[in-house]
């Protein structure tokens, strides 16, 4: 494959000035993503072949088998379009991912590649709609991209990446463990945040598992972990996992968190599957407390065994009178709980128009629930959710 020749201008350094520069932008990126998101998963193969012939050391960062790194390209481009007239939200996360892709070594080149490889493959499906606006929007939007993570990278000073040691491993559910680990030195995060993973059984696949539980003092993180089918890395974890093994855990990531000095509204809480484990976590947060906003959570699965949390969720909320915990199952009944797809249960029950909203599962579930509160009128901006926090 011999990647086309793409001239990458200049880092652009800021955002459009303008409102109006903003808005043509953005319905320019959305509207070119859109005409070739149905063959996505052929750009993204394509992509990966013009960076390794652009810059054949970056092969030596992934994995030997690619598929899961397609589609976590697919779901950043398509956060990156997303957010694209959101710019705070936006340079936040890229910056998060900026720090987080020190653990590879990437170095400025590195960036150009990419660059290069992104224009080139959407050269070559956008086609005739390729035009020079296009083009400009694209290569305006990668400056920012790129800018904006190697600034974040390079005014990092704390480590790449942290040791951490297997305290325990146990099994929650059949194919749900629960995976306890002290990291040499703390790793700074909030509750509701997720950290890159990578397990000694499975070197250079890295994956993001969310901590279900609030910082502590001394170093440990639990992180709830299910055996995805054909899941390389979630499988070894679960099966394989035993105490004293070693795990490399990159920096805190993420957009889910509440802080007593911005949370006014109450709070509406999603997840599905081991997704309730960011927001177990922020849970263990609130409960610490003086006051804390009224929260409704759902927590759903298919069927009743996968919501191997919901004895804890209760009793947590035994104690905890702001809470509310409602369980969700599509295929057979739990006991004061709701049938249906998360996304039906949480519209029925509500407008849930006075709320905050937290959203964390699949990327799927994560889809489908937030395109329902949408058409109840919510909006977007209310709206927080991650989209790699499953693989």
């Amino acid at each position: 494959m011999n990647a086309e020749s793409v001239k990458i201008s200049t880092l652009p350094e800021t955002l459009p000035v303008s409102a109006v520069e903003g808005r043509e932008l953005a319905r320019l990126i959305r509207e070119s993503f859109a005409a070739i998101e149905p063959r996505a998963d052929e750009l993204a193969q394509y992509f990966y072949g013009a960076l390794f012939v652009i810059a054949p050391d970056c092969r030596d960062l992934f994995p030997v088998t690619m598929t899961t790194q397609r589609s976590r390209l697919l779901r950043a481009l398509v956060y990156v379009v997303q957010m694209v007239d959101r710019p705070d939200e936006l340079v936040t996360f890229l910056g998060q991912l900026g720090r987080d892709h020190r653990k590879f070594a990437v170095v400025s080149r590195h960036y150009d590649a990419v660059g290069l490889a992104l224009i080139s493959a959407l050269k070559r499906f956008l086609k005739e709609k390729w035009t020079h606006e296009v083009e400009a929007a694209w290569t305006s939007a990668y400056g920012l991209i790129a800018k904006t993570m190697r600034e974040a990278a390079q005014a990092e000073t704390g480590p790449a990446a942290w040791s951490a040691t297997v305290l325990e491993h146990r099994k929650l559910a059949r194919d749900v463990a629960l995976v306890k680990v002290r990291t040499e030195g703390l790793l700074p995060y909030r509750a509701g945040g997720y950290v890159s993973v990578e397990v000694p059984q499975r070197p250079r696949f890295w994956r993001y598992l969310s901590p279900a539980n609030t910082p502590r003092g001394d170093g440990q993180l639990t992180f709830h972990v299910r055996a995805v089918p054909g899941g390389w890395v979630s499988g070894s974890i679960v099966n394989h996992t035993r105490p004293g093994d070693v795990w490399r855990l990159g920096p805190s990531m993420g957009a889910l968190n509440v802080r007593p000095t911005t949370t006014k509204r109450r709070l509406l809480m999603i997840g599905g599957g081991t997704g309730i484990t960011p927001l177990m976590a922020i849970l263990d947060d609130l409960a610490r407390w003086k006051r804390n906003p009224p929260v409704h959570l759902f927590f759903g699965g298919r069927r009743p065994e996968d919501l191997y949390a919901l004895d804890e969720l209760r009793r947590m909320a035994a104690t905890a009178k702001w809470l509310t915990v409602t369980p969700v199952t599509e295929e057979g009944a739990v006991a004061g709980g709701d049938r249906g797809t998360l996304a039906h249960a949480v519209t029925q029950r509500g407008s849930w128009k006075n709320h905050d909203v937290l959203v964390s599962g699949s990327p799927p579930m994560i889809q489908s629930t937030i395109a329902k509160l949408l058409a109840k009128g919510i909006d977007l901006e209310r709206i927080s959710y991650d989209p790699f926090t499953l693989d």
